[in-house]
C-alpha cells in the first residue's frame, strides 16, 4: 500500500520548490551504465553523455534533478533545507515522481532520473516512500533509462538493498571532509551513519559482480557504481586533507566519483564562513561574498589526477604545502617543483612518465606510445596527436632537442606559463568567482512545455 503524502499544493509548484532546493546536490554527468531498453517498456540507459543542464536555444540536455521533499528533521547548519529556516515546503508523492519523469522523457526534455531528498519523519520512512517511486517508475510505468538516487544515511540495510537493485547509481553524501567538521555543522549526523550505507552498496556491487560472473542472468546491483559529495569551504579543512580523503575513498570504497560542492553560506550563519553582520548592506556585500570555485576547481583537477594520470595525494600536497596554487594547476604545479626529472625525451619515457607532462593528457600519451612505434616524433608530430605545446614545451624534447632554448628554472618557466592563460570552467576566474545555478524555469519556451506537461 502507498504511503500517503498530503500536499496541498499543484504539482508545478511542487515542480518549482524541489527543483530549487536540488540545485546544492551534485548529478554526475555520466552515467557509466549502459542498458538498452528490451521493447516492453520506455527509454534506455547510455553510459555518457547525460548531462543536467540546458543549451543556449533552450535544448534540453538533461537529467531531471529534483528533490522528493525539502522536509527535513536535521539541521545541518549549511543547508536551506535544514528544519529551522523558515522556507516553503514540499514534497511529492510517488506517483507524481512517476508522472513528471515520463512526461518529461516523452517531451525529449530529459534522459533520466537524479532523485534526492530531504528526511521525511526518519531515514526509513523517506527510503520507503524513494523505493515506492522507483520501484512504479520501473515496474508500472516501464521507465527503462537512466536512475541516480541519493540514499538516505541512517536508513535500513534492506531497503538499500531493495533499492539498489532498479537503479543504475547510488550515492551518499559525506557531507564534509572530517569527522570533526561533520560534528560541528552538522549535529545530527555521524561518520558511522555515512560509511555504514556507503560500505552496504560497495558489498552489494562486488558481491552482484562475483553472480555475474557464474549466472549471466543474475540480478545487477547499482551496476553504475557509487560516489559522494563532500563540501569545500565550510570548514577550515586544507586541501591536503581533502585530497587525502578522497584517496582513501576511492581505495577503500571503490568511489566512481567524489564531487566537491564549494560552498555557499545560503543561510547567512554566523557560524559559517562569509556570514554577514545584521545592519549592514546585505546585498552590497553578499555580491563579494563569492563561493570559492576556483579552489572547487583545483581540486577537481587533482581528483583527475589521482584518477587517471597515476598521480598520488602524497605527491600532489604534503603537510609543508597543504594548499593548492591559484595559479597553476596541479599537475603544472607538480612539475615546476620537480625540475629534476625534466626534460623528458618524448621518444623513450614510459607511458607513466608521458603523464607527468604538463600538456599531455591520458590520449595524447596513448597516441605517442602508438606513433612512436613507426618513427621518431617530432613537435609537428606531438602537435598533430594533440599535445598542448605551449606548455609542454618547456618540459620536453624531441629527438634530443628543445623546441626554443628553454632554461630549466622554476622562476623563467612559472613567468612564461603565466602568460599562458588558463581554460577554466565558464563562471570560475581567478580574480573573482561568479556562481550561477542552471535552473529548470531558465527558458520560457521550458516554462510553455511544463506547462503542456502539468496539463496534459
Amino acid at each position: 500500500m502507498e504511503l500517503r503524502l498530503t500536499e496541498e499544493m499543484s504539482i508545478m509548484d511542487k515542480l518549482h520548490i524541489l527543483t530549487d532546493a536540488a540545485k546544492y546536490d551534485v548529478a554526475c554527468t555520466s552515467s557509466g551504465s549502459s542498458r538498452q531498453g528490451d521493447g516492453t517498456g520506455i527509454g534506455n540507459a547510455v553510459s555518457c553523455g547525460l548531462c543536467h543542464s540546458f543549451a543556449a536555444d533552450g535544448r534540453c540536455i538533461s537529467l531531471l534533478k529534483i528533490l522528493f521533499t525539502n522536509e527535513c528533521i536535521y539541521d545541518c547548519k549549511y543547508c536551506i533545507n535544514r528544519k529551522s529556516n523558515d522556507v516553503k515546503r514540499a514534497s511529492f508523492t510517488p506517483s507524481e515522481i512517476c508522472d513528471l519523469t515520463i512526461e518529461f522523457y516523452r517531451r525529449n526534455l530529459i534522459e533520466g532520473l537524479f532523485l534526492s531528498s530531504g528526511i521525511l519523519k526518519s531515514p526509513d520512512y523517506t527510503m520507503e516512500l524513494i523505493y515506492q517511486a522507483i520501484y512504479k517508475l520501473r515496474y508500472e510505468y516501464g521507465f527503462q533509462g537512466y536512475i541516480h538516487v541519493k540514499a538516505i544515511p541512517g536508513a535500513s540495510s534492506d531497503l538499500i538493498h531493495k533499492l539498489g537493485l532498479i537503479v543504475d547509481r547510488m550515492s551518499i553524501n559525506l557531507e564534509l571532509p572530517t569527522a570533526d567538521g561533520l560534528k560541528e555543522l552538522c549535529p545530527n549526523k555521524t561518520r558511522t551513519t555515512i560509511l555504514k550505507p556507503m560500505r552496504m552498496i560497495q558489498n552489494g556491487i562486488t558481491q552482484s559482480k562475483n553472480e555475474l560472473t557464474l549466472y549471466r542472468h543474475a540480478p545487477k546491483f547499482v551496476p553504475a557504481g557509487q560516489s559522494t559529495q563532500m563540501v569545500i569551504g565550510a570548514t577550515g579543512e586544507s586541501d591536503y586533507e581533502i585530497i587525502n580523503v578522497a584517496s582513501s575513498l576511492y581505495n577503500n570504497f571503490n568511489l566512481k566519483r567524489v564531487f566537491y560542492s564549494a560552498f555557499v553560506n545560503v543561510n547567512n550563519d554566523a557560524s559559517l564562513p562569509g556570514a554577514i553582520p545584521d545592519g549592514y548592506d546585505l546585498p552590497a556585500i553578499a555580491e563579494n561574498v563569492k563561493p570559492p570555485l576556483l579552489r572547487e576547481h583545483r581540486l577537481y583537477q587533482a581528483d583527475f589526477l589521482m584518477r587517471f594520470y597515476q598521480f598520488e595525494a602524497s605527491e600532489l600536497l604534503s603537510e609543508d604545502k597543504p594548499n593548492f596554487n591559484t595559479l597553476f594547476d596541479p599537475k603544472a604545479d607538480w612539475a615546476l617543483k620537480h625540475l629534476e626529472f625534466f626534460p623528458m625525451e618524448i621518444n623513450k619515457v614510459s607511458y607513466h612518465e608521458l603523464l607527468r607532462i604538463p600538456g599531455v593528457g591520458v590520449n595524447s600519451a596513448k597516441r605517442i606510445i602508438k606513433a612512436r612505434r613507426l618513427a621518431p616524433l617530432t613537435f609537428s608530430d606531438l602537435k598533430k596527436i594533440g599535445v598542448v605545446l605551449k606548455r609542454a614545451l618547456y618540459f620536453i624534447t624531441c629527438n634530443g632537442k628543445m623546441m626554443f632554448p628553454t632554461k630549466i628554472d622554476e622562476d623563467y618557466i612559472a613567468r612564461n606559463l603565466l602568460n599562458v592563460s588558463e581554460r577554466l570552467p565558464e563562471g570560475i576566474t581567478a580574480s573573482g568567482n561568479t556562481y550561477k545555478q542552471m535552473s529548470l524555469f531558465d527558458y520560457d519556451e521550458f516554462n510553455r512545455m511544463n506547462s503542456q506537461i502539468i496539463t496534459a
